[in-house]
């Protein structure tokens, strides 16, 4: 897993599979979360249906360029933004999901490819609808999945979610590990699997633990603000994708997502959650291959 500068001090690691050949797909993962999220299997499978295939680490997460300068309080930025003190909480954030946008630009232009598919999971499908923004020249289709527009009102967390979402995870591995079995609450009802996410956890813990990051991306996620006006003038080809069991980004954010953008397919998946079991990756797999054909 290489790393390549994509500006001045920011470095990505990412990894390739298939042709470099074929037509490129970026796969944009989300808040927190390595790239590691988007599973080897489901990459390789992905690229023996003709594409290159490309995952990376966001900044500030797995073995990218951390921002360790700009350290963020968790708990000090929920509080400025509960309270509407916008001002103190950008003050915190040293970037926005714009210039992680930038960031899946430089990766492309680093490795010779103009124009991609680009497909992003929760935060990611938040990075990947600001890239189409933003260079839409640039972006062959949009497969925004499982997230929202930056609307507030739409795909909101169950208080169940929102509750492990920003519960502090434990410092040691096992404890790290363990813990991963309470995201069960926004997986698939009928595929969500503990095991399956308490390996994803030890991956992670092993490559390169690293919560520090977490509440810079966090805050650049929640202050980046609403994409619905610049989605309404989006002339991208997008699919939007969307587990009908997900608590954690309610499905009405890509129900709205798919409202907004002229001309979206939206795909609503029974027994899917905020993730992607194995179960449901020939159809996961059906849908991005053919809207990227």
């Amino acid at each position: 897993m290489p790393n390549v500068d994509v500006s001045p001090g920011l470095s990505l690691a990412y990894e390739s599979f298939g042709d470099p050949g074929d037509p490129a797909v970026l796969l944009v993962m989300g808040f927190g979360t390595q790239m590691l999220g988007w599973h080897e299997d489901f990459c390789r499978a992905l690229a023996d249906r003709g594409r290159y295939v490309i995952r990376y680490d966001n900044r500030d997460c797995g073995l990218s360029t951390k921002f360790d300068d700009h350290p963020v309080d968790m708990g000090e930025f929920i509080t400025a933004v509960s309270s509407g003190d916008i001002l103190t909480a950008l003050a915190m954030v040293p970037y926005r999901l714009d210039d992680m946008a930038d960031d899946g630009f430089g990766l492309l232009t680093a490795l010779g490819i103009q124009r991609a598919h680009l497909v992003g999971a929760s935060m990611g499908g938040m990075i990947a609808q600001a890239m189409a923004i933003r260079a839409p020249d640039r972006v062959l289709t949009l497969t925004s999945m499982m997230s929202s527009t930056g609307e507030s009102e739409y795909g909101r967390s169950s208080p169940e979610a929102q509750a492990v979402l920003f519960s502090p995870k434990p410092t040691d591995r096992e404890g790290f590990v363990t813990a991963a079995e309470r995201e069960l609450v926004w997986a698939s009802k009928r595929y969500g699997d503990a095991a399956t996410l308490r390996e994803l956890a030890a991956a992670c813990y092993d490559r390169a633990y690293y919560p520090a990051g977490i509440g810079r991306q966090l805050g650049a996620m929640i202050l980046s603000g609403s994409r619905a006006d610049a989605l309404r003038e989006l002339r991208v080809p997008t699919l939007v994708i969307h587990g009908l069991d997900d608590t954690l980004i309610d499905p009405s954010g890509g129900k709205r997502t798919a409202e907004l953008v002229p001309g979206a397919s939206l795909r609503l998946i029974p027994d899917m959650g905020h993730d992607r079991p194995r179960e449901l990756w020939p159809q996961l797999l059906d849908l991005v291959a053919a809207h990227t054909d």
